[in-house]
């Protein structure tokens, strides 16, 4: 065995006369169980929340998207929708049609998206795990809206009093060469509300889905033009070659998103908080990491007379150093190793029971994920390593002389 390590293990384990320096060492240890088992809960608790908020707009996100490269529409012929059926990984695939709409009931208006999609749109999205009460009905004249909406207008659903879409008409020609109006400047949909999604505040009050073929009547768009292409993939793995499929199928006049892509600000976002919290807790842990500097230094002072000994048997100075190096490196891997093992208990406690609530229905969202717990490993070991070379380095032959 390693005689600098079998020495460091004997230290670990030995109490010290000096009742302080044993006080200082047990302080030590539990800041760095402490400290690391709150730096995984934390992580832990990001994690969750990150995939708790992505699950909201992941709902009508698909695992692949096709957006026109310039303007708001772009054209998808007959040849081209064949060609996507050959497309490798490809599960299947739905267009859409969307723009801004004023939406009216009574004297209640407000503006939102009006959506047209076909009838594949709800096996490629999530949408229809999000309808709150009624039907997709038929859509011929039928909608479903967010239950912002829903609560804003206070339009019934299934009401023979339909809910109002206006949208402007494309293009001009609207005024006389007198400036009279000849017609509307607004095209104008009547429509019945069949059912009511709820995902989120934002996204409950933007959304109306209608039928296609309705939606393009409406904005004066032939039934080659879309806004969209929703795409859901067999493989997520093999997405890039899915996506390069696809490109080549539909040429420059789309640019494909991923689903990340499509939320990029929100994911730029969790990623720059789950960051800062990392750095912030980092911190409260190189501040409690320098105990360690200081329990190893009195661990020092203790054992003077130990390594007089040791040294006068031949230890050199640099296996001396390496003892308290070695001691200080196992003080704080222990350390973070039990405080890991405590904030996994915690968090599969939670996961499994959800004793923390957000509302009494609600638990808290964590998630455990093995990276975090490499992360904070890491950390204490890095972070140790450096505290344990500042402090094993004060041994001097100046101090085993006096």
């Amino acid at each position: 065995m390693n005689f600098p390590f079998y020495i460091a293990k004997r230290y670990l384990r030995s109490k010290s006369s000096q009742n302080a320096v044993n006080i200082i060492n047990f302080v030590t240890f539990l800041v760095i169980v402490i400290g690391s088992a709150a730096l995984f809960i934390v992580l832990s608790a990001f994690a969750g929340l990150k995939t708790f908020s992505l699950s909201f707009s992941n709902t009508f996100d698909p695992d692949l998207k096709a957006l026109p490269a310039t303007g708001k529409y772009f054209s998808m012929v007959p040849s081209e929708e064949a060609a996507l059926q050959d497309v490798p990984n490809l599960a299947n695939f739905s267009k859409e049609l969307e723009e801004r709409a004023y939406l009216t009931y009574r004297e209640k208006s407000t503006i939102a998206y009006i959506k047209g999609v076909d009838e594949r749109y709800r096996s490629v999205t999530g949408v229809d795990s999000t309808l709150q009460f009624g039907n997709w009905g038929n859509m011929e004249y039928n909608g479903v809206i967010g239950i912002g909406i829903y609560n804003l207008l206070g339009v019934p659903t299934n009401n023979r009093t339909p809910m109002t879409v206006l949208v402007p008409k494309p293009g001009k020609g609207s005024f006389t060469q007198q400036g009279l109006v000849t017609s509307k400047p607004y095209n104008e949909l009547p429509l019945v509300v069949s059912g009511v999604y709820a995902v989120e505040e934002g996204l409950d009050k933007k959304y109306v889905f209608a039928q296609l073929p309705l939606i393009q009547k409406l904005l004066e768009k032939d039934s080659t033009m879309v806004s969209g292409i929703n795409f859901k993939l067999d493989d997520l793995s093999k997405i890039d070659e899915a996506k390069r499929s696809i490109q080549v199928v539909l040429g420059d006049k789309v640019r494909l998103l991923t689903r990340q892509e499509q939320n990029s600000t929100l994911h730029r976002m969790l990623k720059t908080e789950n960051l800062a919290t990392y750095l912030i807790f980092t911190l409260v842990l190189i501040i409690a990491l320098f105990n360690v500097v200081g329990a190893i230094i009195m661990m020092i002072l203790d054992k003077q007379q130990n390594s007089k000994t040791l040294f006068s048997l031949g230890t050199t100075i640099k296996e001396l150093r390496k003892i308290y190096f070695i001691q200080g490196l196992l003080v704080t891997s222990l350390g973070g190793f039990i405080g890991v093992l405590i904030g996994t208990l915690l968090i599969v406690s939670q996961l499994a029971f959800g004793w923390l609530k957000i509302t009494p229905s609600l638990a808290y969202p964590v998630e455990f994920d093995a990276m975090n717990l490499l992360i904070v490993m890491a950390t204490i070991v890095v972070l140790g390593f450096i505290s344990s070379k500042i402090a094993s380095s004060r041994i001097s032959k100046k101090m085993i002389a006096a």
